[in-house]
């Protein structure tokens, strides 16, 4: 039981690390990544990927996904370390840590554009204390 509670913790978190590299990608200005890219760049390095464990790695379903040569090789085409996707170590290599603020502050700019646009005109006060508790609540889910 133990040992099953811990490969779906691992299953987890594989999962939501893969999602923050993807959502790196597009934080840092370019295109999502399509399936093919991935399959293609792993394919030239010798190493099949299905779409089929593709889907379960970023969902974090299907079987625990231990294939070090995969995790390296992925971790590689999305340049952080292999460590990163290999060992349960929580720490973020620099590069997409500062990635992710980026990604969260843009889209607090986001939401703060939209709820201006909803809301119509309002106050300087009102749209300062709009930003106040969304960056409080964005503060809250670290």
């Amino acid at each position: 039981m133990i040992g099953s509670r811990h490969a779906s913790k691992r299953r987890e978190e594989l999962s939501r690390r893969l999602e923050i590299l993807l959502d790196v990608v597009v934080a840092e200005g370019g295109e999502p990544y399509k399936f093919s890219d991935i399959q293609e760049a792993l394919a030239a390095k010798g190493i099949s990927l299905s779409r089929a464990r593709w889907f379960y790695m970023r969902e974090g379903t299907g079987a625990t996904v231990t294939d070090r040569k995969l995790l390296s090789a992925l971790a590689d085409f999305f340049g952080v370390p292999a460590g990163y996707l290999l060992d349960s170590d929580p720490k973020l290599p620099a590069r997409v840590e500062a990635q992710l603020k980026l990604l969260k502050a843009m889209r607090i700019a986001e939401v703060q554009s939209f709820a201006a646009r909803a809301l119509g005109d309002l106050s300087p006060e009102a749209t300062e204390a709009i930003a106040k508790i969304l960056d409080e609540e964005m503060k809250s889910t670290d």
